[in-house]
């Protein structure tokens, strides 16, 4: 593995802070050196040049051979070349031609599964060679080289090699690449880039700092697609765009013209560049004039990753690459080439390659581990299970529970444990047991699985005693929560009444152990404690369990506890506990048995009628507002026994309503004379009686009471004459507000007057539109054909020779006759009625006779 150091720009200050902050990111790209064959090839021989294929990788050496090799570095083909430097070597995009150049001027151009191909020697040195990415297709034979000038090969319909020169005389090339039908090439002056399509150069674009040596700090050009070349040269990036010029600009242009779309100085020189998505992957060698750097540092490569802006660039992440004998490089000595389908990025130097990966989730899961960010792993991991090699979720969830336990913190480390150990009942009772080593069962208690999967009962009972001895309230929490399956319910039973032996009085294990009771089904025990502790769940465990045969002798105790929902049960569950065994254990408490018998009235006025004698005395001695409306609704009182009470108690309200009610009005009304002394009572009772007699004595007990006569003259306007008391005023007599009851009189009599003559207007046009509608509908004409029928003698109502005179009588009932069927007409002469309808004693209205001949 290459050792890896993380880079810093070399105009900063290196503080505790930023080397904090720098350990903290997170790199981006993992390295490995490429070994196996590699090693021992670099051990005899030094790595000049390097072509990488997806499928394979292509390695030129000093000694001049080229070795095939695999991508984990395996030697798989060697050529012999040259005894000298091999330059370059290209491929085409399927992989099955390659070119290699030599620095003794010999080129070749072959096919991996053939040799046939070019082979040439050049007395110069070839510095570049680059075949057509579609070399392998036989339209697209060709391929360029450079030393002193740019060659371009072409094969000809001849099968022949026919050259041509694209430039010269600006030095040597030093680099060329193609893409499609684009050639980038660099040389002393600068980069120029060819349209093979139209055979035109399009551009060229100047090398910036000239004072540097072309051959120590040599041009790297990369292709990020089809238009966009990146060009890297000294200490300078630019990004450059192909273009297609427009219609209207074209004259005697090239139909295409680059533009620079990005362009920065950067503070190191430049040894290779590769793209990675929007950004650039950078190797480079840290300039010479760096003093804030040691000199150690500065020797080694570095890889980056930028993000290029139109006038700048931003540094995501920097790694110093500590390569084999790195001290006796020179920039020019190290080069990057990159696998597109991959994204594999190789540094070669002359005696050591190394590789730089993208990291994966399974590196990134690693480093969160390496950091302690246990949480951060662990979500990594859930969301990419599916993708991860290497870890596995709860391994990982167990490291984090591990830590968290470590750290103290006992509650998370418990919580954790839900999702982590899943379904695992080891991995549960274990960390049960580790938790007990620590004394933290408590932490786990609440997240213990109870579901589908479920432990040993000894676990639960295990954390059951260990709340009993210290936290009774966290006991019964987790006896309601946890079902009763769980555990060895007798055995937490024994357990809790052995503490009760020592506080007999404590509520919350009374209650604990009632519960109990109720999952041991042992209902019967439980209701006991309930009602000792005056529960409310007393009820609901009556119901659920269909206690009432239990509670027979206990409806005492649940009415002290809560009458109404006492009431309500009893009286819901009428089938199960007879009104009669209520009552008779309700005796002995008449204030209980009045709230019974008083809700079962309200709810039924008859289902309790054996005992609505006995509750006339419960009303009067417990609830007096209510007896009247009982005496009111109850048709099975005994009116003489509630005469009796009522007259004891001196009740007169009730004493009048059972007066009236026997029939004795003139008592009644009496009474409210002479003991109420309500005039408005009294009107209201003589009015409720509509009893002239009554209205006689209401009078003659007022003629005396100037308050009762103004009350009498206010009221009694609607029911008797008014004329009749006013006439039995003595004169003389000061009688308060009487002009205003004389003016409220003579108000309700124009009232009354008014309202007949309104009633008689709406009677008369009633009568006079409905007379009218009967006379409309008897005008009307009747159908009669061959369907209809005589009504006396059944036989077609109409003759069958129609030539013949006839005559039909038809009624307004619609009942039809033959005139000699009619029977003899009635008392009033020249009237007829039909026989059926005044057989079925219909009015006239329908029986007047219509003839017709």
């Amino acid at each position: 593995m290459a050792e890896v150091e993380k880079g810093r720009k070399p105009s900063e200050e290196s503080t505790d802070d930023s080397e904090e902050e720098d350990s903290e990111e997170e790199p981006k790209l993992k390295y490995e050196r490429l070994a196996n064959g590699v090693t021992e090839i670099l051990q005899k021989d030094a790595a000049s040049c390097m072509t990488v294929h997806d499928k394979f990788l292509a390695l030129g050496t000093h000694f001049g051979k080229v070795f095939l090799l695999d991508i984990q570095g395996n030697l798989t083909q060697k050529f012999e070349i040259s005894p000298v430097k091999i330059n370059q070597i290209s491929l085409d995009e399927s992989g099955e031609h390659m070119g290699i150049c030599s620095e003794d001027g010999k080129v070749q151009v072959f096919g991996l599964y053939t040799r046939e191909g070019f082979h040439e020697n050049f007395d110069c040195p070839v510095k570049v060679v680059a075949l057509h990415p579609r070399f392998s297709s036989s339209n697209y034979k060709q391929f360029v080289t450079g030393g002193n000038k740019l060659l371009l090969y072409e094969k000809n319909w001849l099968n022949r090699w026919k050259t041509s020169t694209l430039h010269e005389g600006e030095g040597t090339i030093t680099n060329v690449q193609w893409r499609a039908n684009l050639i980038a090439w660099a040389n002393n002056m600068g980069v120029k880039i060819y349209d093979i399509s139209t055979k035109q150069r399009i551009t060229n674009v100047l090398r910036d700092n000239v004072s540097l040596r072309p051959d120590m700090y040599p041009c790297s050009l990369c292709w990020k697609d089809n238009s966009t070349l990146i060009i890297g040269w000294g200490s300078s990036i630019k990004i450059c765009v192909v273009k297609e010029r427009g219609h209207t600009e074209l004259r005697d242009l090239p139909s295409r013209y680059v533009e620079i779309v990005s362009a920065f100085e950067t503070e190191f020189f430049i040894s290779g560049l590769a793209p990675l998505a929007d950004q650039l992957v950078t190797l480079y060698f840290v300039k010479e004039n760096s003093d804030h750097m040691e000199e150690e540092f500065r020797a080694r490569p570095c890889l980056d990753i930028i993000q290029p802006l139109p006038e700048g660039y931003e540094e995501i992440s920097s790694d110093a690459l500590t390569v084999r004998n790195f001290q006796e490089n020179e920039c020019r000595d190290y080069r990057l080439e990159h696998s597109q389908g991959e994204s594999l990025y190789y540094i070669i130097s002359p005696k050591d390659i190394v590789v730089a990966k993208e990291r994966d989730q399974d590196d990134h899961i690693d480093w969160l581990l390496d950091k302690k960010k246990y949480e951060e792993a662990l979500m990594a991991a859930e969301i990419s299970f599916k993708n991860i090699k290497r870890h596995e979720v709860q391994k990982i969830g167990m490291a984090y529970i591990n830590h968290l336990v470590e750290k103290g913190d006992y509650d998370t480390a418990a919580r954790k444990c839900q999702k982590v150990l899943g379904k695992n009942m080891e991995l549960w009772e274990n960390e049960v047991y580790r938790f007990k080593t620590i004394g933290q069962l408590k932490a786990i208690s609440q997240y213990l699985p109870r579901g589908d999967l479920r432990l040993r009962p000894a676990i639960y009972e295990m954390i059951l005693h260990e709340f009993l001895k210290s936290d009774y309230e966290g006991f019964a929490t987790l006896i309601r929560e946890w079902p009763g399956e769980l555990y060895n319910n007798m055995t937490i039973v024994q357990a809790v009444t052995d503490h009760l032996k020592k506080d007999p009085m404590n509520s919350t294990l009374l209650t604990t152990l009632a519960e109990l009771y109720t999952y041991d089904q042992r209902y019967d025990r439980a209701l006991e404690i309930y009602l000792r502790l005056r529960h409310k769940d007393v009820y609901q465990l009556i119901h659920k369990h269909n206690l009432f045969s239990s509670i027979e002798d206990k409806i005492v105790l649940l009415m002290d506890f809560d009458k109404e929902k006492a009431v309500d049960m009893l009286l819901d569950n009428e089938d199960k506990i007879s009104i009669d065994r209520v009552v008779e254990e309700l005796r002995n408490r008449p204030e209980l048995l009045h709230i019974y018998l008083h809700k079962l009235f309200k709810r039924d006025h008859h289902k309790g009628q054996r005992y609505h004698e006995r509750q006339i005395g419960l009303y009067a001695e417990y609830d007096r507002p209510n007896l009247l409306p009982f005496l009111r609704d109850s048709i099975h009182c005994p009116l003489e026994k509630a005469l009796e009470i009522c007259q004891e108690r001196n009740f007169v309200e009730e004493t009048v309503f059972l007066l009236s009610r026997m029939g004795n009005c003139r008592r009644a009304l009496q009474m409210i004379m002479e003991e109420l002394e309500d005039v408005d009572k009294a009107i209201e009772f003589a009015k409720e009686q509509d009893d002239a007699e009554l209205w006689e004595d209401l009078i003659s007990y007022s003629i005396d009471k100037p308050p009762f006569i103004t009350g009498l003259l206010n009221n009694i306007g609607t029911h008797v004459d008014p004329i009749l008391l006013i006439h039995r005023i003595k004169e003389g007599m000061e009688i308060p507000n009487l002009r205003d009851s004389l003016v409220k009189i003579l108000q309700d009599y124009n009232l009354q007057i008014l309202l007949r003559e309104g009633c008689k207007k709406i009677l008369v046009a009633d009568s006079l539109s409905l007379l009218q509608k009967m006379h409309r509908t008897q005008m009307r004409g009747v159908r009669v054909d061959e369907e209809n029928i005589c009504e006396s003698c059944h036989a077609s109502i109409l003759p069958s020779d129609m030539a013949q005179n006839f005559s039909v009588v038809v009624f307004h009932c619609r009942h039809m006759f033959h005139k000699e069927c009619l029977p003899s007409p009635g008392t009033i002469p020249g009237v007829q009625f039909c026989n059926i309808c005044s057989a079925k004693r219909r009015g006239p209205g329908s029986g007047i006779m219509e003839m017709k001949k």
